[in-house]
């Protein structure tokens, strides 16, 4: 069930862009009346279109139409004001544990409809740290992307990861670039965004393995 709880934390997007983009946040906060008391806070100067709850309830905090202030300083395939370009959901979730399936499930329904009104591509759905390498980690390790994948609700991979022996890291800049990470960021910053992502499991340094990245997000 969605539920209306208006911010007033937002306004007309700029350069007449609309949402080609949705982005994924966790609250990083105690519960999810705190998190939307501080997404409704003119003092905060934060928002988001959308907030889940940990019980699956929807709250619609900035209409579709306007500009949500979630995004922040960073850029997605070349492109900044990301906040012009997307539709921000926020997960009740503090980042260290897995995401519920209620809460799971409503995203996904969420999802459907707000990539089916403005023709958003499954590559179209990305995380904060996506967009802000370095800056921002959510929705973090524990963010369940192959089975948005699996839906068509989120970008996937191709084919089973490769061995990981060593890999140029030029190659690597120019995978990650061609999938949406332009960001001017050093190396390591880089490949910790791209494995947040896409693998999180995985340590050391740079390997064939994260070259799968031009599989990713339908490229």
């Amino acid at each position: 069930m969605l539920h209306q709880y208006p911010s007033p934390n937002h306004g007309p997007r700029r350069d007449g862009l609309l949402p080609s983009l949705v982005v994924i946040h966790y609250t990083a906060m105690q519960s999810v009346e705190a998190a939307r008391d501080r997404l409704c806070d003119p003092g905060a100067e934060v928002s988001a279109h959308y907030l889940i709850s940990r019980q699956g309830a929807v709250l619609q905090l900035v209409c579709e139409e306007q500009r949500a202030w979630h995004a922040g300083q960073g850029e997605w395939a070349g492109q900044g004001d990301v906040n012009s370009r997307s539709i921000g959901i926020e997960l009740d979730n503090g980042g260290n544990h897995p995401f519920s399936e209620p809460q799971m499930t409503a995203l996904e329904d969420l999802l459907r409809d707000v990539m089916a009104r403005w023709s958003i591509a499954a590559a179209g759905v990305i995380g904060h740290s996506d967009l802000a390498p370095g800056r921002k980690s959510d929705p973090g390790p524990h963010f369940d992307w192959p089975r948005l994948a699996r839906q068509g609700l989120a970008g996937h991979a191709d084919g089973p990861a490769p061995k990981c022996h060593e890999a140029a890291p030029a190659a690597f800049r120019a995978a990650a670039r061609s999938i949406g990470y332009t960001a001017e960021v050093p190396l390591d910053i880089l490949l910790a965004s791209t494995r947040l992502r896409f693998a999180p499991w995985r340590r050391g340094p740079l390997c064939a393995a994260d070259m799968r990245l031009h599989h990713d997000l339908g490229c």
